[in-house]
């Protein structure tokens, strides 16, 4: 999908989450990149196979009482 010099990671790869985007849309909380990946607001994805990346957000910050 890459038509751009240097090519995207593959959506099979870790760093899938580096390949340029092409559409987005914040107010719906999503972006295409152009190795097919659609990339969630919450760190969720879904690959062009069709297969869901469960969100993988960092743990919340230790709060002092």
């Amino acid at each position: 999908m890459c038509l751009h010099p240097s090519a995207c990671p593959a959506a099979s790869s870790s760093d899938r989450e580096a390949a340029k985007p092409v559409v987005s849309y914040p107010e719906q909380g999503w972006t295409l990149l152009c190795n097919g990946v659609v990339h969630f607001d919450d760190t969720g994805e879904l690959l062009p196979d069709g297969s869901i990346i469960a969100p993988h957000r960092g743990q919340a910050p230790a709060v002092a009482a």
